[in-house]
């Protein structure tokens, strides 16, 4: 079973055989408790609905917008068994509404500290973590940035906030726990924009520094904004060592819709597949898969959603495979960049990656956004209206294309 296996440790031979197997059976499985679900299937992929078997490939495996969790109620659990519901922070718009049973989100935290071990061992650290204890406080209800803070704060103790709900560095808190931490490993978490934002432009300008020199720094999300500030990957990390003297920085990628397989930047820059979740490249003029070193719009496959068809999702984002099993830092499974979100996509807030400055994504955003409306009209059952929303000049209402 692919879930007691190392992140990085199969090969692709191995891997792909067994993403079949339990992608193929998330697909009954949500076929079976997903009614929405179910009545897109028999509408886009016909031939998995007769009696519905394993797949022979991943490129078979049906995928959903993940734009249809702004829009659709998307359960494969009763209302009862429903034991916490994350919501996207999407700058604009409705946010996406995922609901998680006991089991899932117990899977999810596992695995993501299971994903996590391997950047910064086993051992739990001091955690300090850029961002104020108020985004924490309804555990039912979590926003992106509550579960991503949640989630990795099993990874750590003696846990601190650096920043006061109304964004200040909390620098009585901050100063103790570097008191008492900066000589050791220590654990530093926070979403990019606000790192940058709310932590290391308050310390430049305040001519203030700290020190953290053995300290591991994730963060993700937020790059567009970065980018319109003329900041990128390089200039960020550098950032990170002139004012807090922490060195080893690892952005990652990941999205509430698929909360817990996330995707860890190496030391070489490239984002890192671990053995539970799998990416593809789609070309968008037809949805084909498109070969290594072509761009395309990411699908992202997980084997961790179980509540919810979340298991295969084709992304507002742009993206290029780089390779498979073969990345110079000896970590098997597919690598990959993220290149930007398509032109005119919703602002996805602290899951922002840098935009791409390519005049072919307007096109194709407007085909994805039919295929988004086509999508929401046969996962509805037959009266009920919706309206999508994916650029100013592209609007449908009702219940068909």
């Amino acid at each position: 079973m692919l879930l007691e296996l190392d992140p990085y440790h199969i090969g692709r031979e191995q891997k792909q055989s067994l993403l079949v197997q339990e992608l193929s059976a998330l697909c009954g499985h949500h076929i079976a408790n997903c009614p929405p679900y179910a009545r897109l299937i028999k509408a886009q992929w016909p031939q998995l609905q007769a009696e519905f078997s394993e797949l022979s490939s991943i490129n078979e495996l049906p995928f959903l917008s993940v734009r249809l969790f702004k829009q659709l109620k998307l359960q494969s659990v009763t209302n009862d068994a429903v034991f916490k519901t994350l919501y996207s922070s999407g700058t604009t718009g409705t946010p996406s509404r995922i609901v998680l049973d006991s089991e899932t989100a117990a899977l999810q935290s596992k695995i993501l500290v299971k994903i996590l071990q391997q950047w910064v061992g086993k051992a739990r650290h001091p955690m300090l973590i850029i961002d104020h204890p108020s985004v924490i406080k309804d555990r039912q209800n979590f926003s992106a940035r509550g579960a991503g803070i949640q989630g990795i704060s099993f990874m750590g103790r003696n846990h601190c906030f650096a920043l006061n709900d109304d964004m200040s560095i909390n620098w009585s808190a901050v100063q103790a726990f570097c008191d008492k931490f900066a000589t050791g490993p220590v654990l530093v978490f926070g979403f990019t924009f606000m790192v940058w934002q709310s932590f290391v432009q308050q310390l430049k300008s305040l001519q203030r520094q700290i020190t953290l020199p053995h300290a591991v720094l994730f963060h993700s999300g937020g790059w567009k904004k970065l980018q319109q500030l003329a900041v990128d990957n390089g200039t960020f990390k550098q950032a990170l060592l002139d004012t807090c003297g922490i060195s080893k920085v690892h952005n990652f990628y990941g999205m509430v819709e698929q909360v817990g397989a996330i995707f860890v930047e190496c030391e070489h820059g490239h984002l890192h597949c671990p053995s539970y979740a799998d990416v593809l490249v789609r070309r968008p003029q037809d949805w084909a898969v498109a070969n290594i070193g072509e761009e395309g719009v990411l699908q992202l496959l997980s084997t961790l959603p179980k509540s919810y068809p979340g298991h295969s999702l084709l992304t507002e984002d742009r993206g290029i495979v780089l390779g498979e099993d073969d990345c110079p830092c000896g970590r098997k499974g597919k690598y990959f960049n993220v290149l930007g979100r398509l032109a005119q996509a919703e602002a996805r807030g602290c899951s922002d990656t840098f935009a791409m400055p390519d005049s072919r994504v307007s096109s194709d955003a407007s085909r994805f956004a039919a295929d988004v409306v086509r999508f929401e009209a046969v996962a509805l059952p037959i009266g009920t209206k919706t309206t999508t929303v994916i650029s100013s000049n592209t609007q449908t209402s009702g219940n068909s294309k």
